[in-house]
């Protein structure tokens, strides 16, 4: 699994999230419970929306943090980039859930298999917000963390394979 080092790059959000997004639904408030095929198809599509803006939100705040506490972006820039990029990815989650929506509901079996693989998407989701807010943290910051790890019996360096380790004093 290859990590994105460039902190002046936005990650984007890709085809890890699209089990899930495949399997989440929201319901429309206030309407029946209907097993209508649009209804379905609307609602499976919302939900892969959601899920991908706020992942796609979450990437990006993390990682452009690192640019704004260094001076190079100001709030006004970080927030207008969000949005941006959790627009572009809202509109791959459509598409990914009007295509899984009708495959969903004419194979609905496939559901299991999906869901497996949400949890596997899901991990490699979590490693990548993991490291961007590693990469958003300052040198002290990264250090105290190390040093509380450590404290507590636990080693960051599995989790954090591949990055930079400024806490030299472990």
């Amino acid at each position: 699994m290859s990590r994105v080092r460039d902190l002046f790059q936005m990650p984007r959000a890709g085809l890890e999230m699209a089990p899930l997004a495949g399997l989440v639904s929201i319901r429309w408030p206030g309407a029946p419970a209907a097993l209508h095929p649009g209804r379905l198809l609307s609602e499976s599509t919302l939900g892969a929306v959601v899920v991908y803006g706020i992942y796609q939100a979450l990437l990006s705040a993390l990682r452009s943090e690192a640019l704004v506490r260094r001076g190079e972006l100001d709030r006004r820039d970080q927030v207008h980039i969000i949005l941006q990029s959790a627009w572009a990815a809202m509109q791959q989650g459509a598409a990914i859930g009007l295509v899984l929506a009708p495959v969903l509901l004419l194979l609905p079996w496939l559901s299991l298999p999906l869901g497996l693989l949400s949890v596997v998407g899901v991990g490699r989701a979590s490693l990548d917000l993991a490291h961007a807010f590693w990469d958003g943290l300052s040198p002290e910051q990264r250090g105290e963390l190390h040093r509380a790890a450590y404290a507590a019996g636990v080693s960051l360096n599995r989790l954090l394979a591949g990055g930079q380790l400024e806490a030299a004093a472990l």
